[in-house]
């Protein structure tokens, strides 16, 4: 099941959203401090996060999900950097974005694996994805209060398979979100607290992965081990003299 763009837009505007934001905004902007004369790809509904993150970008697109559908953005009114798209069709040549970042994407996708491999085509060599994803183990994804408890959840190993399938090798991880998705004061407050207990005791039950990513630059091959094929050595028949009669 997938939210659409109303309900995203709502919960980024409540308490709940402007917490995701300011935890998870934090993270990104550690990775990529400055993203000056790059362009940046934000894929699903990164809008929140693009605000600041694509600040000094050279391009900055924003590509969301046709289930979902799409906002305008930067602004409600002038000329748009949105674009409503197929996640597993990506209107971009290949080798053409520095920095793609996933937020609200890749669980809502029919194929993981599919999409994966368009942000890898369209990536230059060398650049770089953020995905920001759902944590299977942790609390909000068990509660549908906010848009990370719809869709499909991650662990690290499966995030792992679905990047080496992609020629993506991964550089970082990081988990966020430990505080409990409530819109109870007393959580919002102690966030803080929070999400330093679970990052100093590296607790397992985190909100969100936020994994950074690189694009390999070659594709690995298998080395495949042959049987050398022995052949049995067989009696030879030398020939003899006929006994005499």
């Amino acid at each position: 099941m997938s939210v659409d763009i109303t309900d995203l837009r709502s919960f980024y505007a409540g308490p709940l959203g402007l917490l995701a934001q300011r935890q998870v905004g934090r993270v990104l902007a550690s990775r990529w401090p400055n993203l000056a004369g790059l362009s940046v790809l934000g894929l699903g509904y990164a809008v929140p996060y693009l605000a600041t993150l694509g600040a000094g970008a050279r391009r900055a697109l924003a590509f969301m999900p046709a289930q979902q559908g799409v906002a305008n953005w930067p602004g409600a009114t002038g000329l748009s950097s949105s674009a409503l798209v197929d996640p597993l069709i990506l209107p971009l040549p290949d080798s053409s974005i520095d920095r793609v970042l996933v937020v609200h994407g890749l669980e809502f996708v029919t194929s993981p694996a599919e999409c994966l491999g368009e942000v890898s085509r369209i990536l230059a060599p060398g650049g770089r994805v953020a995905l920001v994803c759902p944590n299977r183990r942790g609390l909000w994804a068990r509660m549908d209060t906010t848009p990370f408890g719809y869709g499909q959840p991650f662990s690290r190993s499966q995030l792992r398979r679905l990047m080496a399938g992609a020629l993506l090798s991964p550089e970082s991880w990081a988990e966020t979100l430990y505080v409990p998705p409530l819109g109870s004061r007393f959580f919002l407050r102690g966030a803080g607290m929070w999400e330093r207990l679970g990052v100093g005791l590296s607790l397992p039950f985190a909100g969100v992965h936020v994994v950074e990513a690189t694009k390999q630059l070659h594709r690995p091959v298998t080395v495949r081990a042959t049987a050398r094929k022995v052949r049995a050595r067989q009696p030879v028949l030398v020939p003899a003299a006929a006994a005499p009669t």
